[in-house]
């Protein structure tokens, strides 16, 4: 266990590939958390009956993270980041247990939210340890290939793990499976990852605990009202949340001009490179997010498809985001512009996004994962650029607080992708199934039709066919009613997905050329 300021000791290839080791665990295990919970939610919510909070099973562990991700980033910074890495390993991997022993859908909302705590330290702390162990920029992209692998194991093993333990061993499993690799982890950590710190004396520092708590006031009252909007209206108690929020960003501004050590550093904004890239990891996880945990509910809600038969359609999406990180990392160093990467990833996405908008149940399997790859592609060519670019364009010194800026800006638009897309699905949903029972003189149905959670919940849908048999109506022809009104309205999410591919694609007209330094 080796010790060190700046981080400029000379390590030997095993010493490098054994710290390594450590942060590709780490990686591997958020990565299987992702996919392995995406393909397993639609069945947890079925179970635990609360399509309300489905939502919230994404928005908890990233609101949780958004707060985290920069103030371990400032605190790994100044005191070094291995016991960071080691403290956030002990989080997640308990509050993955505590996940698996849900007896409701508010307890799982919780143990996510501490399971975002330990994801927020470990994205916060892990992605900024590669460039203290490798400074120079070509150097670190030739071991990022490592990180991709442990992205691309996670996520090609996810989703089909997912899919398989939920249908045969049940979906607390899914949660137990970060436990082994969690101890992994936490052995080459400590045993063979170095505490690098860039302060040769250690003085106090203060937290600017004020900043954080405005950010989770002004990000919790957002996700609050674009939840409760549909089904309240511009309610007094709406317009308080709005007005909450508003203000919590306004005072959040305010205090971080006069904060010794802001947790939102807003002087960076004025860097363009900076801004543009900030804005770019925004919609970026607007559309990661709202794909990677609405695309489950399409395939087992909408077409019926098992857990199982999901999981495996959906391998090839995360397995391509592997692909596409790998092939990035070989195309950079030789594209004039890099930036045009960046370009054809977002255009991909979109364009496959708006392949996803246009399909039924009776599409053909090829169809679907040939958006899936495309898509998968499109992110493995965005996402390592993005956190590449920034430490080139942040430097030296804002290192740490930059690459947990872009972190926490993805997880801030995922939040919003989910939050967003979910209250359009639900809302949209409810209406239509509303509207068709009408139609149908069956209103009096609309409480056991109105949760998508019947289209996967099989023991429930054996139970409503027979009631409805004996009340002299089609169960068959309304559920499937029910299946296409998910559909469409997941459809409706897509499109969403799709302007923003759009704005992000112009918005890459801002980004100023960079060039990997030596």
């Amino acid at each position: 266990m080796t010790s060190s300021v700046g981080g400029n000791t000379a390590r030997s290839f095993r010493e490098s590939l054994l710290a390594m080791l450590g942060l590709f665990f780490v990686v591997m295990m958020v990565a299987l958390d992702q996919t392995v919970v995406g393909t397993a939610l639609p069945t947890i919510v079925a179970e635990l009956k609360g399509f309300d909070l489905y939502a919230w099973v994404a928005t908890s562990y990233l609101l949780a993270s958004v707060v985290t991700v920069p103030i371990f980033g400032r605190l790994g910074d100044h005191f070094g980041r291995k016991y960071f890495v080691l403290a956030a390993i002990i989080i997640f991997t308990l509050a993955s247990a505590l996940c698996g022993m849900a007896s409701s859908m508010l307890f799982l909302v919780l143990a996510r939210g501490l399971q975002g705590i330990g994801g927020g330290m470990l994205v916060g702390t892990a992605f900024a340890s590669i460039p203290d162990l490798f400074p120079e920029p070509r150097e670190r992209l030739r071991w990022q290939v490592l990180i991709s692998s442990a992205f691309g194991i996670g996520n090609a093993v996810g989703p089909s793990l997912g899919g398989f333990l939920t249908e045969f061993t049940g979906w607390r499993s899914v949660f137990y499976v970060n436990l082994p690799v969690g101890m992994l982890g936490v052995y080459f950590v400590w045993k063979h990852m170095p505490l690098i710190r860039h302060h040769a004396h250690q003085a106090a520092m203060k937290l600017d605990w004020l900043g954080a708590f405005l950010i989770a006031a002004s990000l919790g009252s957002l996700q609050m009202f674009v939840e409760l909007l549909p089904g309240h209206g511009m309610s007094p108690g709406m317009i308080l949340l709005l007005v909450a929020s508003v203000a919590a960003f306004v005072a959040l501004y305010f205090c971080e001009k006069h904060a010794s050590n802001p947790i939102l550093p807003f002087d960076m904004f004025r860097n363009p490179a900076l801004a543009s890239l900030f804005s770019l990891s925004v919609l970026m996880g607007f559309m990661m997010f709202a794909l990677m945990f609405y695309m489950p509910l399409l395939l087992q809600g909408g077409f019926g498809l098992s857990p199982n038969e999901a999981g495996m359609l959906i391998t090839p999406l995360v397995v391509c985001i592997t692909i596409g990180s790998i092939s990035n990392s070989r195309l950079l160093p030789h594209v004039p512009n890099p930036a045009h990467i960046m370009f054809t990833g977002f255009a991909l996405l979109g364009l496959c996004s708006l392949g996803i908008a246009t399909l039924k149940q009776g599409t053909p399997h090829a169809l679907v994962i040939m958006y899936l790859i495309g898509s998968g592609l499109g992110l493995g060519f965005i996402l390592p650029n993005l956190t590449i670019f920034t430490q080139e364009a942040a430097g030296r010194a804002h290192l740490g607080i930059a690459t947990a800026m872009i972190q926490s800006l993805r997880m801030v638009g995922g939040m919003l992708g989910t939050a967003l897309v979910g209250t359009l699905v639900n809302h949209m949903y409810v209406s239509r199934v509303n509207e068709v029972l009408q139609s149908m003189h069956a209103s009096q149905w609309v409480t056991h039709l109105n949760d998508p959670q019947i289209l996967i919940n099989k023991e429930e849908q054996v139970r409503l066919l027979a009631q409805l048999h004996d009340a002299g109506l089609n169960g068959l022809s309304l559920l499937e009613m029910a299946r296409v009104s998910l559909v469409s309205s997941i459809h409706v999410g897509q499109m969403l997905s799709v302007a923003v591919a759009v704005v992000a694609v112009l918005q890459l007209r801002r980004v100023p050329r960079l060039q990997l330094r030596r």
